[in-house]
């Protein structure tokens, strides 16, 4: 916990360890209001869309930018698992970073404020999140035991309050919530203005939905699970590529005895897309996520599963064989899941320790 206790020195948390991702289409003056919070920081700026639109950044920021045209020559053929036209490039970023950490916001989402009036430091929450265990095996109902006035509560098992590592923080939305299009559609004018000051484990065995927004995650326990799927242009379904991490990383931290938590931090979500062209992208994994979430529940590892690439290569696997007869999409997205971690691995080659691991 001492690492959490530096937050209370003037350097920033993991400021040499971690990197922002953002994708975008558009000059990113919303940094400007999150510029006590992140300028410390290094950002990874993924350019979608049109490679020779020009995109501002405030002056100030330590960035690099990539687009279109800066995937296709980094990655060569392998370029091709990486989604166009769709927020879903975003996990590019987290292949060529070269940092412990990644925190990844969507460029519509501002600083929000507790209930006193305090601008929240979203990207701090994340890190203390990250840096303390989760109890994924035995639920606590004091939530988080770990966060301040907080603790196991009686009952609580002494063998499990070590908790394990913490491999993903999944922070929520004021103002706009991240509904589907049918939701959106029925409530149109719902605004989500409830905080509730809580963080919590997602138990074993649970899958959750998670968004890509507002997330945080450890890039050397589980990135390589962070792959963002087959989305926009030329593919038959969006708005499912945060999703699709989600499952994938869940089954597989829950393998791997890792923890993922929800809860704080907030961020001010300003922009409800339109509900429309949502039902457009989302309209066949409407239907496809009733025979996708027995698939992700029922998934089973073997044990020689012991790293995360391996793990990610056997779902692809067992996509390919199960899904599949679904669509014909599931089997592309298979090979595309194979390609991402080939990738993956040429960028990030894995030092081999003397124990026969690696790191």
């Amino acid at each position: 916990m001492a690492a959490i206790e530096a937050s209370k020195s003037s350097t920033p948390l993991l400021k040499d360890e971690l990197d922002i991702v953002i994708p975008t289409i558009r000059n990113l003056d919303f940094l400007e209001m999150w510029r006590p919070f992140f300028q410390p920081y290094h950002l990874i700026i993924v350019q979608d869309g049109d490679p020779s639109k020009k995109i501002n950044v405030p002056e100030g920021f330590d960035y690099e930018l990539y687009n279109r045209n800066d995937i296709n020559k980094i990655l060569g053929p392998k370029a091709s698992c990486i989604s166009f036209k769709d927020s879903a490039c975003r996990c590019f970023g987290y292949m060529v970073s070269k940092k412990k950490y990644i925190f990844t916001i969507d460029d519509d989402c501002f600083v929000a404020k507790d209930p006193t009036g305090k601008e929240i430091n979203a990207l701090e929450q994340h890190i203390k999140n990250l840096l303390s265990p989760s109890t994924p095996f035995f639920f606590n109902t004091l939530y988080d035991p770990y966060r301040d006035g907080a603790d196991f509560v009686r009952g609580y098992p002494f063998s499990l309050r070590e908790g394990v590592p913490t491999a993903v923080s999944h922070g929520l939305w004021l103002n706009i919530p991240d509904y589907d299009a049918p939701t959106q559609l029925v409530k149109p004018r719902e605004r989500n203005t409830r905080y509730v000051d809580a963080v919590m484990t997602i138990p074993k065995g649970t899958l959750f939905p998670m968004c890509g927004m507002n997330l945080g995650f450890n890039r050397e326990l589980i990135g390589p699970a962070m792959y963002f799927g087959l989305m926009g242009d030329g593919q038959p379904i969006g708005r499912y590529d945060d999703m699709w991490a989600g499952w994938c990383t869940k089954v597989i931290c829950d393998h791997m005895g890792l923890g993922i938590k929800t809860g704080l931090p907030y961020i001010w979500h300003s922009k409800a897309s339109n509900p429309f062209v949502n039902l457009k992208k989302e309209y066949k994994g409407i239907y496809w996520q009733e025979e996708l979430i027995p698939f992700f529940q029922s998934v089973t590892l073997p044990k020689d599963c012991t790293t995360v690439q391996k793990c990610y290569l056997e779902l692809a696997k067992q996509v390919k064989a199960k899904l599949g007869k679904v669509d014909e999409y599931f089997n592309k997205l298979a090979d595309a899941m194979v390609t991402w971690i080939e990738a993956w691995d040429e960028l990030n080659p894995s030092t081999v320790l003397a124990n026969g691991s690696t790191k």
